[in-house]
């Protein structure tokens, strides 16, 4: 795994039959624990390799756009515990025989942010299929089936009984 950034806003010129005299780009970074927002901008500067070009923080609280970047780090990942995912890979099993439990981080905001940052582990857990063909997250018109929906909710339900089962 690693950090990723990809261009998700593009702004440049003024006309359509002329080249443009200013471009902009908005970039999103999924940045993994242990790095800050300031590594990954003066990353992008080394790669840029350009003095023309500005990379620029936009604070995601206040919109506003800072020349630097916070120098804090993510919060370090939570290991897996045995109580946890133990009960998660027979509920798996039972509804989707053979499917992996797979760790992953699970990007963007969540209320993990300050029980990781307090000492309690926290873990995401995701229980509703993606269609491979029709993928649609952050999209105009994201959704998901209908069946996955209720198969989510069969999931929810099935995985907090095993875990507080006695």
């Amino acid at each position: 795994m690693r950090t990723t950034c990809v261009p998700t806003r593009l702004n440049a010129g003024h006309a359509n039959n002329a080249l443009p005299q200013t471009a902009q780009a908005v970039v999103n970074c999924r940045i993994l624990p242990g790095h800050s927002a300031e590594e990954v901008r003066q990353d992008l500067i080394r790669v840029f390799a350009d003095p023309k070009v500005v990379v620029r923080y936009i604070d995601g609280a206040t919109n506003k756009i800072l020349d630097r970047a916070p120098d804090q780090q993510a919060i370090p990942a939570t290991p897996p515990r045995a109580d946890v995912f133990q009960p998660l890979e027979r509920v798996v099993d039972e509804m989707w025989p053979g499917a992996p439990v797979v760790p992953d981080m699970e990007n963007g905001a969540s209320d993990s942010i300050y029980t990781v940052a307090a000492g309690m582990p926290s873990y995401g857990i995701g229980g509703i299929a993606i269609d491979h063909d029709d993928i649609r997250a952050h999209g105009k018109d994201e959704r998901v089936r209908v069946s996955a929906y209720f198969d989510g909710v069969d999931f929810y339900y099935r995985y907090l009984k095993a875990l507080t089962a006695p």
